[in-house]
Parts: structure tokens; C-alpha cells; sequence
């Protein structure tokens, strides 16, 4: 049994501790935020590109995925998006446009030879990043798919953060590409 000297020092440390944390999370991306804590533990929030032909999914991760199964083989999606009656380059500024109307999301590679763009989102309150990889895939004249991947930085969020942001992003990308093809 621990004496009181030993549990008000472990008291004290733990409230400091608590304190600590919170501050970095009202600092949010500011020098010293929880955005520069999250970096210490687990290194930068971009994950880096995906392979989509030989991506398998790893059952733990908070992840989602929007892909047909001719583009991702050997994984199973969470979704499957439509062919788009717009070409792969309008697509691809379709959605970049449906990113940058995402809260705390930004661009943070893209690929200037090939179809892959990256992504940094963060959720409101602890700003846990997620890398979202989507790539443009071309279907013959004037029309377009896209595989689409949200994977966890440190498994943050619950699993549903991820495909509730798959959804929105598929919803905003539809009906812009949508009202497109409808103009004609």
C-alpha cells in the first residue's frame, strides 16, 4: 500500500499530466499544440502514397475505402464509386474543389505525372490526422472512377469518423460530377 505522501505526489503529476494535455489541445496547430504532440508519437500525419492493386487492409486500423474491385483486388471496400461522366482531369479538380470545402483539410502531395493526391484531415477537438489518398482512374472517353482511402495516423478516431468522412467526400464528389454530366 502506497502512503499518502506517495499518492498525492501521483495525484499531483497526473493533474499536471492533465493540464499539459489540455493545453496542448487548446493550442491546437500552434507551435506547442497537441498537432506537434501528435508528430512526436507517431511521426508525420502524411502516411504516404497507396498502391492501390496490391492494397490489403489491416483489420485494426481505423480505415476507409471507396474502390471498385478492379482497381483495389485484393481488398474489400467499404464503397464503390460510380463511373463519373466527366474525364479523369475534370474529376480530379472535382475533388480537390469537395477537399478544400472540408474542415481542416489540406492538400499535401500530389502527383504531378500520375492521378494520386494526398490529403491531411483532422478531426475538431484533439486534431487526430487522417491521410486521405484518392486517385483518379480513367474509364474511356470522358468518363472517370476514383479510388478513395481514409486510413488513421494513431488510430484516433473510432472506425465510423473514417466512413463518415468517406460518405461525405463521395456525396460532395456525385453531385458536383453529377450536375456536371447532366449539363451535358
Amino acid at each position: 500500500m502506497i502512503g499518502r505522501a506517495a499518492a498525492l505526489s501521483l495525484l499531483i503529476l497526473f493533474l499536471a499530466a492533465l493540464a499539459a494535455g489540455a493545453v496542448a489541445v487548446a493550442r491546437g496547430e500552434e507551435p506547442g499544440g497537441i498537432e506537434e504532440v501528435w508528430i512526436a508519437l507517431f511521426g508525420p500525419p502524411d502516411l504516404g502514397p497507396v498502391d492501390f492493386a496490391t492494397l490489403r487492409r489491416v483489420p485494426s486500423r481505423s480505415d476507409a475505402l471507396a474502390c471498385a474491385a478492379d482497381i483495389c483486388p485484393l481488398a474489400r471496400p467499404d464503397a464503390v464509386p460510380p463511373d463519373f461522366s466527366v474525364p479523369g482531369a475534370r474529376l480530379r479538380e472535382i475533388v480537390r474543389a469537395v477537399a478544400e470545402r472540408q474542415p481542416r483539410t489540406a492538400l499535401v502531395f500530389t502527383d504531378r505525372w500520375g492521378e494520386q493526391d494526398r490529403y491531411v484531415a483532422r478531426t475538431a477537438w484533439l486534431r487526430c490526422p487522417d491521410t486521405i489518398v484518392a486517385e483518379i482512374v480513367g474509364r474511356g472517353e470522358g468518363r472517370s472512377s476514383l479510388a478513395l482511402y481514409i486510413r488513421s495516423q494513431a488510430g484516433c478516431p473510432v472506425p465510423a469518423t473514417s466512413r463518415e468522412r468517406l460518405t461525405r467526400w463521395l456525396d460532395g464528389i456525385a453531385a458536383a460530377a453529377g450536375t456536371e454530366s447532366s449539363k451535358g
